[in-house]
């Protein structure tokens, strides 16, 4: 089945057009200026600014000019991830879709239904001709996935509406009211190599796959193994029992993705293959068994490699400075909330390594609803780099959205979705970062709510979204507008 013939036949024609533009981060400016054009044809203000953000507006249909205005925001970039052996490229290639039963997938690779889908039914609802609605101002910005940084440098004062509806949100019938507060962060190790003589020498490389990763705000919770972690764990017993040299290492790719997968690649006196094929089986064996519920299919391979008469491998100081890190730089949830059961209240996620020329590169994504917190796990990076004489850097930063009670626009909201459904909505805060944090800190005066439909595993190549709750999504928005 094509896409383009699900429905609601709009949402779906749009989505299926915006997967044809790459969009990843920082790679925006055509599906920006698809937007522009969209407006254009339709005679609707349009303003594109500096940062590539799109805000169009449509004028309230008659009857509801004296209503307050409705923000609709969502993002147009994609985190871009896909599995080891796939051939795609995200700067040409449009996402390969298809239809596996209920659910929309993409043939090895991330979806972009995060944050797709509410550009298609932000565009869906600008293109209908029957919905009864107030103003509506719809908000595209652009790279959400690495910083929120279009929400940031976004000029709200042009903004004329009370109500605010962000559409990233992944759990069908859940209205979000508040997030935590964000930060990325890089550490760079300054790094020397050395050449040694290879003759007496075996190289190894040894893969770590088939983790399930995911997004490290909304699956942190799930206690998920962490690829580049446990190639430290890997490195330091190795390290322990056999004269090792390190030639590369390289896991993951995004901060805020739970890497799946790590590479790294030794050398070692041909005497200690069968130790060392002993304590790689010993080692694989106790992390499965750690990981047996929340990781089930984790795979530790390693296969040999042919060398040169020399080589250059990392100096020893560099090495022990590398596991130091990997060993010691805390991972996954660091507090949880005293008030809310069960929410997570700080965390930190190592997303990537990898050796990039005289430095060795490790991306951090550091989440809190409190902002001390944030501030305090920032330093404990910023010690971590001392100590090793390595350069720590900001990269980006995001303000928690707090949470409002008790709105009018979460009173109607909550209304409408009981009306259609017979049940109450649920209504939470989560351990990521929503752009209506952003927009609340700029104009303290909206009400704000974040909803969407169904999907899993964001931020991975197994990214999904329901088709039927993406229906269901759908139809609740136009109502959930013209009641307002």
């Amino acid at each position: 089945m094509n896409i383009y013939d699900l429905e609601p036949k709009s949402v779906m024609q749009f989505f299926h057009e915006i997967n044809q533009i790459p969009r990843g981060s920082g790679n925006e400016k055509n599906i920006s200026d698809y937007l522009v054009d969209f407006a254009k044809e339709r005679q609707l203000e349009v303003n594109q600014d500096d940062a590539l953000n799109v805000l169009i507006r449509k004028p309230a249909t008659a009857g509801y000019e004296d209503h307050k205005g409705v923000i609709i925001q969502g993002h147009m970039d994609m985190v871009c991830s896909k599995n080891a052996g796939v051939e795609h490229d995200f700067e040409k290639d449009p996402i390969d879709m298809y239809v596996d039963g209920d659910f929309i997938t993409a043939n090895g690779t991330t979806l972009g239904a995060d944050n797709g889908i509410a550009v298609a039914m932000g565009l869906a609802l600008l293109d209908s001709d029957d919905l009864k609605h107030p103003e509506i101002e719809l908000i595209i910005t652009t790279d959400e996935e690495v910083g929120l940084n279009g929400a940031i440098a976004f000029d709200a004062t042009q903004l004329k509406g009370g109500y605010f509806l962000n559409l990233d949100s992944e759990e069908e019938g859940e209205f979000t009211i508040g997030c935590a507060g964000g930060l990325k962060s890089i550490i760079h190790l300054p790094i020397y190599k050395e050449v040694i003589d290879s003759s007496n020498l075996i190289c190894k490389e040894v893969a770590i796959t088939k983790l399930l990763g995911g997004h490290s705000g909304v699956d942190i919770q799930s206690y998920r193994a962490n690829a580049i972690k446990l190639t430290g764990r890997m490195l330091c017993k190795l390290d322990r029992e056999i004269d090792l040299f390190l030639l590369d290492i390289y896991g993951g790719d995004k901060d805020n993705v739970i890497p799946r997968e790590t590479f790294f690649t030794i050398a070692f006196p041909k005497e200690e293959e069968e130790r060392f094929e002993e304590i790689l089986d010993t080692m694989a064996t106790k992390i499965q068994k750690e990981y047996h519920l929340t990781d089930p299919n984790i795979e530790v391979i390693s296969k040999t490699i042919d060398l040169d008469s020399s080589i250059e491998v990392l100096a020893e100081p560099a090495l022990e400075s590398l596991i130091f890190l990997l060993m010691t730089i805390p991972n996954g949830i660091q507090t949880m909330s005293p008030e809310l059961e069960g929410f997570v209240e700080s965390s930190l996620n190592i997303g990537k390594v990898a050796i990039e020329d005289d430095h060795i590169v490790f991306l951090f994504a550091v989440r809190s609803s409190i902002a001390s917190l944030k501030e305090y796990i920032t330093n404990q990076l910023k010690c971590y780099a001392n100590y090793c004489k390595a350069e720590f850097t900001k990269t980006a930063e995001y303000p928690e959205w707090p949470v409002k009670h008790n709105t009018k626009l979460l009173e109607k909201a909550i209304r409408v979705y009981t009306t259609m459904y017979n049940k109450d909505p649920i209504v939470k805060s989560i351990h990521a970062g929503l752009e209506g944090g952003v927009f609340m800190e700029k104009l303290p005066h909206l009400e704000a709510i974040s909803l969407g439909p169904d999907m899993d595993g964001v931020h991975s190549p197994d990214e999904r979204i329901s088709i039927s709750s993406i229906q269901r999504t759908y139809e609740y928005l136009t109502n959930l507008i013209e009641a307002l």
